[in-house]
């Protein structure tokens, strides 16, 4: 059973190896290898995760205390939100999302923001997201395209 919970230090390095299994798990005619490891980096920054994650900001999908997936909430902005390449299309990024929603209804922001990836504009576009725009960000040498969207709450 799927459980979401606020982030513990735990599971630190599982949410780091979790987003870098996820990101050069991505189809490469989406996102070339080299984008990927600009995306992700290897090897691993473990401490930079470490020193990233906060419980206030970080939520866990768990399934069987095994993480299935995370997303962030900073202020109005949904900063990473990944779920395991063997955990997607099960219904765990669709909960780890109504969760942050909830989170943010509770404290009452008016709206959320996000930059989606190629991968995830499809789902937030789901979940009533508007296009606000279509974004190329650098990073480690290679251009990544993006979408900033946004959803009114309130």
């Amino acid at each position: 059973m799927l459980s979401i919970q606020a982030y513990s230090p735990e599971y630190s390095h599982a949410v780091a190896e979790l987003f870098t299994a996820t990101v050069h798990a991505i189809d490469e005619q989406l996102y070339s290898a080299e984008q990927k490891l600009a995306w992700a980096p290897l090897p691993i920054n473990y401490e930079l995760w470490r020193q990233r994650l906060r419980p206030e900001r970080c939520y866990l999908a768990l399934l069987n205390q095994q993480l299935a997936g995370f997303i962030e909430l900073e202020g109005d902005y949904i900063d990473c939100f990944y779920v395991a390449p063997h955990y997607q299309g099960q219904q765990v990024g669709l909960q780890l999302y109504q969760h942050i929603e909830a989170v943010a209804r509770q404290r009452q922001l008016p709206s959320l923001r996000v930059d989606a990836s190629l991968v995830a504009k499809a789902f937030f576009l789901k979940q009533g997201y508007e296009l606000v725009s279509r974004n190329q960000v650098e990073r480690n040498g290679q251009v990544l395209s993006n979408f900033t969207l946004q959803k009114h709450l309130f």
